[in-house]
This record gives C-alpha cells, sequence and structure tokens, in this order.
C-alpha cells in the first residue's frame, strides 16, 4: 500500500472522529491562507474573496448578464422509483440495503420520489427563477443490466425532464453518471474491469442519441474522486471496497470511461458541449516546514492533479506514478493510447468545492476551519476562490462551471410553514463572493448550480442531513422553499450579491 493510500485511509477516520462545529459558528471566517508550495495556494491576505467583507450591505457584485444561475441533483438521491418502469438495480440499491451501510438504514427507494413528481419540482425551479438545471440521468433506469437495448420507458422519462425545463425557459445539464453503476456490471468487476468503460461509452451514446442537442452541456463522469476514496479506499460508499490497489486502477478505468465518452458525443456531430466533473479541494501546508510543503504536494496529486492533469494535459502526475509504484493495478492498467482518449479535447470543465485541506509534515490532515453538519467539510470560501484561480492558471482559459457548492444545516419546518437556514445564506453569499472576485481577476466562470436544489437521500448519511434549498417533508413529500431559497431567487433576478 502506497503512503497516500494509507493517508486517506486515515484521513477518514479523523474526520469520523470529529465533532462538528454548529453552523452558527461559521460566521466571520478570516481570509489567512497558507502558502502550499507549487500548489497556487494563496499567501495570507492574498485572497481578494475576504468573507469578512463578503456579507457586507455596502458591496453589490454584479455578475456577467449571461450568468448561468442553477441548482443540482443526482438521480439515485432523489428520484426513487426504485423498481419502477423496467429500471434495473443499482450499487447503491444494494448498499443500501445492506445492514449498517447508511444510517438509520435508509435507501433510496423513494427519496424525493422525484420520478412521480418531476412536474412539480420542474414549476418550483422556474418559481426559484434557475436559468440552469444540472441533474444526472440513471444508467440502470436506461440499461437495467448495463448493457443492451435501451429502456425506452427511462429514456421517456429524461425527455419529459429536459423537454419540462425547456417549456419553462431553464437551460438542461445532464450528467451521464453520478454513482449509480449496474449492479449487473459491478458483478463482473465493476469499475476495476476494464470492458465497464467500453460499456459507459455504448450507454452514453444511447443518450446522446435519445436527448441529442436538447441537452446543451453533457457531464461525463461525476466525481471520479469519490468513486476511488469513498468507494474502494474507505469503503463508506457503493460499493463498499477496502482496497487501495483496486482504488486507482478504478481511478483510471473512470478516467477512460470519460474520454471515451467525449468520443462518443463527437461521433454524433452533436454541437452539444461536454466535459468531466471533478471534486476539487485546495491543499495546504498545515505548518512552515519543508515536511509539511512537500507531504501537501503529493496530497494535491492525489486530490486534484491526477485528475486533472490526465484530461486536460494527456499525462498523469510523475510524482503520483511513483508513490504507487510500478506494480500498481493502476500503473499496469495504463495501456498505449489511454491517455490520448482520456484528454480528448473538452468543452468545458465542471468545478466542485466543498472543503480545503491541511497537511501535516506526516501526511495527515488538520482542521483549521469551522465544520458544517458534515464533518468532513471545512467552511472556508477563500478556497473558493482560490481552486478556481489554479486550474485557469495551471490549465488555460478552459470554460468553467461550478456544478456543487453547498452545505447541510440543521432545518426544521416550523408550525408556520417557514425553515430559516440562515447559516446556508451566509455560506453561499461568501462563497459566491469568492467566485466573483475569481470572475474579475480572469477566470472563464460561466455558472453556478447549488447543491442541492432538494433536500434528498445523502448516500452513507441517509437522510439526516439537509442539503436543499427547497425543505422535503419526507413523509407527505411535501415541498416548501426554505429561507435560502427566497434569497438565492432574488439574487438571480438581480444577477448579484
Amino acid at each position: 500500500m502506497s503512503i497516500l493510500t494509507r493517508r486517506h485511509l486515515l484521513r477518514r477516520a479523523a474526520l469520523s472522529a470529529t465533532a462538528a462545529t454548529p453552523v452558527s459558528a461559521v460566521l466571520g471566517v478570516s481570509a489567512a491562507a497558507t502558502t502550499a508550495t507549487g500548489l497556487a495556494a494563496c499567501q495570507p491576505g492574498d485572497s481578494a474573496a475576504d468573507p469578512a467583507t463578503a456579507t457586507s450591505p455596502d458591496i453589490r457584485r454584479s455578475f456577467p448578464p449571461d450568468f448561468g444561475w442553477g441548482a443540482a441533483t443526482s438521480a439515485y438521491q432523489i428520484e426513487g422509483a426504485a423498481k419502477e418502469d423496467g429500471r434495473g438495480e443499482s450499487i447503491w440499491d444494494s448498499f443500501s440495503r445492506t445492514p449498517g451501510r447508511t444510517r438509520n438504514g435508509d435507501t433510496g427507494d423513494v427519496a424525493a420520489d422525484h420520478y412521480q413528481r418531476y412536474a412539480e419540482d420542474l414549476d418550483l425551479m422556474r418559481d426559484l427563477g434557475l436559468r440552469s438545471y444540472r441533474f444526472s440521468i440513471s444508467w440502470p433506469r436506461i440499461q437495467p443490466d448495463g448493457t443492451g437495448a435501451a429502456n425506452q420507458r427511462g429514456l421517456d422519462f429524461y425527455r419529459r425532464l429536459v423537454d419540462g425545463l425547456h417549456e419553462r425557459g431553464i437551460a438542461p445539464m445532464a450528467t451521464l453518471f453520478h454513482w449509480d453503476l449496474p449492479q449487473s456490471l459491478q458483478d463482473t468487476g465493476g469499475w476495476e474491469s476494464r470492458d465497464v468503460a467500453y460499456r459507459f461509452a455504448d450507454y452514453a451514446a444511447i443518450v446522446f442519441d435519445a436527448l441529442g442537442e436538447r441537452v446543451p452541456v453533457w457531464l461525463t463522469i461525476n466525481e471520479p474522486k469519490t468513486v476511488v476514496q469513498n468507494g474502494y479506499l474507505s469503503g463508506h460508499h457503493a460499493p463498499g471496497r477496502q482496497d487501495p490497489d483496486a482504488a486507482y486502477l478504478v481511478a483510471h478505468h473512470l478516467q477512460l470511461a470519460h474520454g471515451l465518452a467525449v468520443g462518443a458525443l463527437r461521433a454524433t456531430g452533436s454541437n452539444s458541449r461536454i466535459g468531466p466533473a471533478f471534486n476539487l479541494h485546495p491543499c495546504y501546508p498545515a505548518d512552515d516546514s519543508t515536511e509539511a510543503a512537500e507531504a501537501t504536494r503529493l496530497y494535491d496529486g492525489y486530490e486534484n492533479r491526477l485528475y486533472l492533469d490526465s484530461a486536460l494535459t494527456g499525462s498523469y502526475p510523475e510524482d503520483v506514478l511513483a508513490d504507487l509504484g510500478p506494480n500498481s493495478r493502476m500503473v499496469r492498467g495504463i495501456r498505449d493510447g489511454d491517455l490520448e482518449i482520456i484528454s480528448s479535447p473538452i468543452d468545458l470543465l465542471a468545478v466542485q468545492y466543498y472543503t480545503p485541506i491541511y497537511v501535516t509534515a506526516s501526511g495527515g490532515m488538520a482542521r483549521r476551519w469551522p465544520t458544517s453538519e458534515a464533518q468532513w467539510q471545512q467552511i472556508y470560501p477563500d478556497g473558493m476562490y482560490d481552486i478556481l484561480t489554479r486550474v485557469t492558471r495551471d490549465y488555460g482559459q478552459i470554460p468553467l462551471t461550478v456544478t456543487e457548492n453547498g452545505l447541510p444545516t440543521p432545518d426544521v419546518l416550523s408550525a408556520e410553514g417557514t425553515v430559516e437556514d440562515h447559516g446556508r445564506i451566509t455560506f453561499l453569499r461568501d462563497h459566491l463572493a469568492a467566485a466573483h472576485q475569481a470572475i474579475a481577476d480572469g477566470v472563464p466562470l460561466e455558472s453556478f448550480h447549488v447543491w442541492s436544489l432538494l433536500d434528498n437521500f445523502e448516500w452513507a448519511e441517509g437522510y439526516e442531513q439537509r442539503w436543499g434549498l427547497i425543505y422535503v417533508d419526507y413523509p407527505t413529500q411535501r415541498r416548501v422553499f426554505k429561507r435560502s431559497a427566497h434569497w438565492y431567487r432574488q439574487v438571480i433576478a438581480d444577477n448579484a450579491i
């Protein structure tokens, strides 16, 4: 096992043992940051997106006229209808139904019942004023076994969804894979099997043919790093493995699947745009030592450069490959031509930012900022500025979209029918201020999508955490705009914060 894979496992254990700080403690985070040698981090005070000024009523920040204000969801987290209209079983169906895998034994069998209530949800999006909606397509709803002919009832659902978005003036942004791999493919090896990357390309071609240019933006793989770290290192996401050597072979096959899907879209002659969705964590040394700087550099390799470099430059980071070693399954699994496929030209890059990482000299992780209810999430808005400017500086003027940013708060529906989630408003305002400063400093950021539109099934946390702008009362499936939704609607109307 390489040094870094051990560090990831230690990191997860440390995070699970850390008590969350109440959201009320999130106010007034300072702008200090520690320089990460060679990592595009800011010197203390350099980041202009200072949360101390982000909430000032005297500062108004206007966004570009055509800025795409949006919100995001994923299929397994909201759709429900797990066994309806020919949908097959996914690895998340299997995982969540296994005792002890999710909090309270929760599953996505019903979730927010979006499959049945999509028309109501579309109206809520319209009322919110969304200009863009990022959703994912359920692979087992299209190909129940992950191969073969398409399930037309599944395709028809997404046709209705896309048509409904257009009718309401909302641009669809569709993700092809948001973690719900068909269980039948997992039974034959899952992402450890190179063949699954090619099956993904076949599935993508079916969806491209069915929806075509009605979807102007396609995202290929959502957060491959999370599949690797949570699904194959810590094991607390599906498929629940703890196998570091398999994990990075999975990383390679996910990147290969991305490149093959780009090629499948290009083969159609479509004018739609396409790119991957990466969750990027700015990495900073926890102290001023040379050892911490060196550990941070390698940590960043696993967190960010492994995915960015391969997709955007056609090479894997040499320090990461060296750390894995020549006998690792990933290194042995790279074939001639793979990186050319992986680096197929893309039209945009989706960035998802939630938290920074502070790396100690021993390769562990330190906490520097208050956390949300999600104990792994340190609240640091300047990290948004740092990661966006870093991508532009290191990889050029590729168009960017933020496709996830948000936090869970302890939301309660009052007797008056209101939900006061002021912590979410503060969080979003500060992160939008950071994004605005990045645009001012030359980052080609086109749109911003709040995670999430609706409260939903939050993976291993079940329904304990609420991330939505819209409250879902699960027993009745009633939807209620939270205070943050009313605030965000005004932001969109003003095109400013």
